[in-house]
């Protein structure tokens, strides 16, 4: 449990969150800002995340998220959320200075860091973990929103295998604070600006179908990204258009990060554990969604995952 007695003589605490933060790091990282706001408010809390995505802009109190790490400050508690101490990026070493290291993730690549950690790869999300760790007296409606929408983005709205009942139960208690649920989704999850549906058109036309069409990739350029002024943020929902094409059991989509250097992102109906794939490339994930960085020309990287995807396959 976070409660005020678990974290005795605590007087500053940092939120972290993992490297080109999705939903669930967003509204996890917000979701225990406000609870421990409450909990211990006599407590200094700080938020390191990279600039979320602009939708997020949504829930209240995002702008104490402090993009920028050149901070020498030492902590007594620092929270690492949806991800190991290397996901971190450059909040690392302030996670690395603090007192007490806690690290609350459900990745199952996670083997845990720090000084405590609690990872349960059954739960949906990470959002989901922490409202089970929380006291539920103290959950209001923010909370309960940043939370609700936290476990919907990381269950593709509750589609994905790793929605559980006890989500659903979650989801449903939630629901009891009134908050407008649909508006949530629409705005941060579905709606999409005109850019960045030309960008995912592009992406699926320029889409490539491998082992016996069980299989499809699609990559963004720099270039490409430059000429429709969009950036890595305006690139979520590409891979998992992808994976919902019939008869593809593993979707790959990947964009330019520098010379040579790619972010990939992978997506599977369960046939290819995209996990395994990912842990061997220095990343992590799900069974049926992981990532990871590779370095190599495209091509280089589509033969090097195929190689572990036939594998797997066969």
């Amino acid at each position: 449990m976070i409660r005020s007695n678990d974290l005795a003589g605590v007087k500053s605490i940092a939120i972290g969150g993992h490297v080109r933060p999705d939903g669930d790091c967003v509204c996890s990282v917000m979701a225990l800002y406000h609870y421990l706001k409450k909990e211990i408010p006599e407590a200094q809390i700080d938020v390191y995340l990279e600039e979320p995505p602009v939708v997020f802009q949504i829930l209240e109190d995002i702008e104490v998220i402090k993009s920028e790490f050149n901070t020498d400050a030492c902590y007594d508690a620092f929270f690492a959320l949806d991800c190991n101490e290397e996901r971190l990026g450059d909040a690392q070493p302030i996670f690395a200075r603090a007192k007490r290291r806690i690290n609350i993730d459900h990745h199952i690549s996670n083997m845990g860091c720090g000084s405590e950690w609690v990872v349960e790869p059954e739960k949906s999300s990470t959002a989901e973990l922490l409202y089970e760790m929380m006291d539920h007296s103290l959950v209001d409606e923010e909370i309960a929103k940043a939370i609700y929408l936290g476990i919907a983005h990381d269950t593709g709205v509750f589609r994905f295998s790793n929605t559980s009942p006890r989500t659903m139960e979650i989801a449903a208690e939630l629901l009891k604070f009134g908050f407008d649920f649909s508006a949530l989704i629409e705005e941060t999850y579905y709606e999409k600006t005109y850019l960045q549906s030309q960008i995912m058109g592009r992406a699926i036309l320029g889409s490539v179908r491998f082992m016996d069409n069980r299989c499809i990739v699609s990559m963004v350029s720099r270039r490409m990204m430059e000429f429709y002024c969009v950036g890595p943020k305006d690139l979520d929902g590409i891979v998992n258009q992808l994976q919902g094409i019939k008869g593809v059991d593993c979707a790959i989509f990947m964009y330019e990060t520098g010379t040579l250097e790619y972010k990939v992102s992978m997506r599977s109906n369960g046939t290819v554990d995209v996990s395994k794939i990912a842990v061997k490339f220095g990343g992590g994930g799900h069974v049926r969604a992981a990532g990871c960085m590779m370095n190599g020309t495209y091509h280089d990287n589509i033969n090097n995952l195929s190689q572990e995807i036939a594998t797997q396959l066969k």
